[in-house]
């Protein structure tokens, strides 16, 4: 321990044992036991406290103090936990009899702190760290500790019940790690007493007609399975399977959310290997839960990895049951039982569709869920009913939006219920869009087109609905097989493309600012991946959609703003901008576009389209957009100058970002060494490939491309930046000063040019923006003062400052104590670290 340290402990224990002072606030108290644990793990805590006997004195004062707050004495057991969890410190409290007065029942535990949840709290945690070797298991035993733990496992306080559990859990282990060790059954008569008692303690629970201490024993035993992984597992599941298994018996099965937890945690422990039975109590489970209950542990079935495969086709058929019900109601004639892969539907699930609506909603929301989440799994079960899963999605959304109509009795129940259920809505909408993966007949394939744009047509749709409809129409877009021998959409995908266009175009002037965000993100993603298919250009074109997304860049919400300009940004790499125009100026468009853009940059009050803005410059810089390749340096130029004014630091930070790839392509990508090359235009949409970043002659010498980086003045925003007051920022402009050092280092200093530069003005100017003072600007600079300068700068040290945490140190120890003494008084203000 840091000597400063330990020349402050005294005083702090006292402030801690005296209840006059006021309390520390938990976030101390937490960051000091952090500490305490770090110092034990690295030494002995017997040392410590021989060295510290204030530590000690601490505990006692706190047994005697009436008055002391239930913190302090939280606080207390959790650190005398800490040091007792090495047991040659355990055995030394335990001379002072110190550990059965904090722990027993003469302690907390008989007296009226034990009514404060954090007391209760803090007496399970210290427990729970103590309890590391043989010595406190035999010490568990003497104070009747079991026993407590017992009772607390029905705490009012959800979170003392909950770490009551888990530490029934760490005292089993612990105490099978025994004698019982490698052993795969040991006999009851020889594990070890304080095991029995816990175990025993489980089998009575079991057996209780009294609900919540069925599901304390099953907690507890998921828990086990979950995480101790000893052969003892094993015996412990022979013994005590029986019991589980009676539990189906009754009706209802009690705590059957925890049975189903425990059940998968055996499931995926070793015992499978061992007992063959679990097989069957899984089989026998699904049989006798609710259809809402099953579905859980049916999906947790099917995504075990060694399962057998009339269990996986039970399993499957409870996951199915639903929307057969489904399919079969909503049947206009008699159709072949088993429509799903033999799943009939069950009289048992349909009575819980049609009890109530919530029940109904609940159902098929889970089952759509549990089937969405099952699709993309390689352990998925095959075959794959995909065409009737297709047909069911679709009927329960055309059932949900009123557009079927049942002739039987069940369906027309049924149609009244979902009608209009938004939250059915977007759970079959995402079950649709992960149907996408795999293929479907033709004309299964059509109606999901067709009720997607019934959705999206649709004026009851909600705008969260229309969200889910838009992201699963670009699924199954996407997803749209290729005309063979052609790379431009199929005949199909382009007869829906010109049903969609005039949709997307109503929804891009919907009253709703969500839908028309939604609306933009899903135009965004279309021509970032279709962009250059002929089918879509053209019918994108002949639509007003580019028109409509250009004027929602003057937006009232700044979120529907911010994605019409990537949406706008998108377009014009594609060359899909483009209005009528006059043939002498046929750029105008896109040149318009980009002065809007750096109005927006400059003029918008919200930050998010400001942001949007540098993402898209940035991309178009990348990519070699026409309009950046006209005159690169003056783009860079005016962007940087706007992002360095910008008050919000993603905008700066992408402002560095930009510069970055500013760099890259003046002075060659991050691989290559030496600056005199510039780097080849990257991969860009076929729209503006043409028009990339002329490729001209190459700087002759590094002098030359610094002149370049000079007059964008890209070095007074990257030193600015160096300095600013938030950190990201900083770190951003440190990497990319290293970068050009680093790629310059090779070539030489410019001095060979015959520079002369003023260093230590720019050097001055520096340390009075480090200070805070940036008003004076650098000006123009020299090539060779800016190298000298970036030679002259530690961003090295600089880089592993900006890496370490706001509050590093602050965060020490000693600060902590200072801090900690100096709130009540007990340090002069000059000697505190108040952060």
């Amino acid at each position: 321990m840091d000597p400063e340290c330990s020349r402050l402990l005294p005083a702090l224990c006292a402030v801690l044992a005296d209840p006059r002072q006021p309390v520390a606030d938990d976030t101390c108290l937490e960051k000091l036991l952090d500490w305490f644990t770090t110092v034990t793990e690295a030494g002995s805590s017997l040392l410590l406290l021989q060295e510290n006997p204030c530590l000690v004195e601490l505990l006692f004062r706190v047994l005697k103090s009436q008055d002391l707050s239930s913190r302090i004495l939280s606080f207390s057991l959790r650190l005398a936990g800490i040091f007792a969890a090495q047991e040659d410190c355990f055995q030394y409290l335990q001379q002072g009899e110190l550990l059965p007065m904090l722990f027993g029942e003469v302690g907390p535990l008989g007296g009226a702190a034990w009514t404060a949840p954090a007391v209760r709290s803090g007496w399970i945690q210290g427990l729970r760290t103590l309890a590391q070797h043989p010595s406190a298991l035999r010490f568990l035993a003497a104070c009747g500790a079991v026993d407590t733990i017992f009772s607390l496992q029905g705490d009012s306080s959800l979170f003392v019940a909950s770490a009551a559990g888990q530490l029934l859990v760490h005292i089993l282990d612990l105490a099978m790690r025994g004698p019982a060790e490698g052993r795969c059954s040991p006999q009851a008569c020889d594990w070890p007493a304080c095991a029995q008692k816990i175990v025993c303690h489980i089998e009575d629970s079991l057996c209780s007609i009294a609900t919540p201490q069925v599901t304390q024993a099953l907690n507890v035993l998921t828990t086990v399975f979950g995480h101790c992984h000893g052969l003892w597992t094993q015996g412990l599941w022979v013994r005590l399977s029986p019991l589980v298994a009676r539990l189906l018996e009754k009706d209802p099965v009690p705590a059957s959310h925890s049975l189903v937890d425990l059940l998968l945690s055996v499931a995926r422990s070793s015992v499978p290997s061992s007992d063959r039975g679990l097989w069957e109590t899984l089989a026998q489970t699904l049989s006798h839960l609710s259809p809402t209950q099953a579905g859980p542990l049916a999906l947790g079935i099917l995504k075990l990895q060694d399962c057998p495969q009339a269990l996986r086709t039970q399993a499957f058929g409870v996951l199915l049951q639903p929307l057969a019900c489904v399919l079969e109601a909503a049947a206009q004639a008699p159709g072949p039982p088993g429509l799903l892969g033999g799943a009939a539907g069950d009289p048992m699930t349909v009575d819980v569709l049609l009890c109530s609506k919530s029940a109904c909603v609940g159902l098929l929301c889970c089952a759509l869920t549990h089937l969405g989440l099952l699709q993309p799994l390689p352990q998925r079960p095959s075959p794959w009913p995909q065409a009737p899963l297709l047909g069911a999605a679709v009927t329960v959304l055309r059932l949900c939006s009123g557009s079927v109509a049942p002739t039987s009795d069940v369906g027309g129940r049924l149609c009244a219920i979902l009608v209009g259920c938004g939250r059915v809505q977007r759970a079959a909408l995402d079950f649709l869009g992960a149907l996408s993966q795999g293929a479907g007949p033709q004309e299964s394939v059509m109606q999901v087109f067709s009720v997607l744009l019934e959705y999206l047509m649709s004026p009851e749709s909600s705008s969260m609905v229309l969200k889910k409809a838009f992201q699963a129409t670009l699924r199954w877009l996407l997803s749209s097989p290729k005309t063979p021998g052609c790379c431009d959409l199929d005949p199909r995908t382009q007869l829906f493309l010109r049903e969609l266009l005039p949709v997307l175009q109503k929804r891009l002037c919907s009253p709703c600012w969500e839908v028309r965000d939604s609306g933009l993100e899903f135009l965004t993603q279309m021509t970032r991946h279709w962009g250059g298919q002929a089918g879509f250009r053209q019918a994108l074109l002949a639509s007003e959609v580019p028109e409509l997304t250009k004027q929602l860049l003057q937006d009232p919400e700044s979120y529907v703003r911010a994605s019409a300009v990537t949406a706008t940004g998108q377009l014009s790499s594609w060359g899909l901008l483009a209005a009528p125009a006059s043939p002498e100026r046929p750029g105008a468009q896109q040149k318009s576009l980009l002065v809007e853009l750096l109005h927006v940059l400059c003029a918008d009050s919200e930050g998010f389209p400001r942001r949007a803005v540098m993402q898209v410059f940035t991309e178009w810089l990348r990519d070699g957009h026409a309009d950046v390749a006209e005159d690169p340096e003056r783009f860079v130029a005016r962007v940087l100058q706007a992002a360095s004014r910008d008050q919000d630091w993603e905008v700066r930070a992408q402002g560095l970002e930009l510069a970055l790839v500013f760099l890259g392509r003046l002075l060659g990508p991050r691989g290559s060494h030496c600056p005199c090359a510039v780097a080849l235009p990257e991969a860009a949409p076929p729209g503006t490939l043409a028009q990339a970043l002329p490729e001209a002659a190459p700087p002759g010498t590094l002098a030359q491309a610094l002149q370049v980086l000079c007059r964008v003045q890209l070095f007074e925003f990257a030193f600015r930046a160096l300095f600013d007051c938030d950190r990201p920022v900083a770190q951003k402009s440190c990497d990319l000063l290293l970068f050009l050092r680093a790629k310059a280092a090779p070539c030489g200093s410019p001095q060979e040019a015959g520079d002369s530069p003023n260093v230590a003005s720019v050097e001055a100017t520096l340390q009075r923006w480090q200070a805070g003072e940036q008003g004076q600007p650098l000006g123009y600079l020299e090539p060779g003062a800016v190298m000298a300068v970036l030679r002259s700068i530690d961003l090295e040290g600089l880089r592993d400052t900006l890496a370490e945490s706001s509050d590093h140190v602050e965060k020490s120890p000693r600060s902590l104590l200072q801090d900690m003494l100096a709130a009540v008084g007990v340090l002069g203000e000059n000697e505190a670290d108040c952060y």
